[in-house]
């Protein structure tokens, strides 16, 4: 068997070899974003009172600067690598969990954490 190609059929072979390195290499700088996101599980209950509580539990082998916040009321904390923060708890039983907020990421971005309590303390 003879295979023979034009030169269109060569052009449409680089082009679209092309644009698979262009595709190939997006997929692989954009995963670095994803990648260096802090993973964190923020888990959230009620204590025998009835009160509202939240806790974030780090899922990474980096430290991470978190806060919790709720009413106004923020809590700055470190977060150890593969550790848990305490309960948060709310001190009115008309909050729920979707009162509080939280945030998590790198401390080395967030130097200034380093000031703070590891695992945070309760409100109040």
């Amino acid at each position: 068997m003879n295979f023979t190609f034009t030169s269109v059929q060569l052009s449409k072979l680089n082009l679209s070899t092309t644009f698979l390195i262009l595709f190939i290499a997006l997929l692989v700088f954009s995963s670095f974003t994803a990648l260096s996101k802090a993973k964190i599980e923020v888990i959230n209950g009620h204590n025998a009172e009835g009160f509202a509580r939240t806790q974030i539990k780090n899922e990474t082998t980096k430290e991470l600067a978190c806060w919790v916040a709720i009413d106004g009321f923020k809590q700055k904390f470190r977060l150890p690598p593969a550790s848990t923060s305490r309960w948060f708890t709310a001190n009115d039983k008309r909050y729920s969990y979707a009162n509080f907020s939280t945030w998590c990421d790198n401390i080395e971005f967030y130097p200034e954490y380093k000031n703070y309590r590891n695992g945070g303390k309760a409100f109040g």
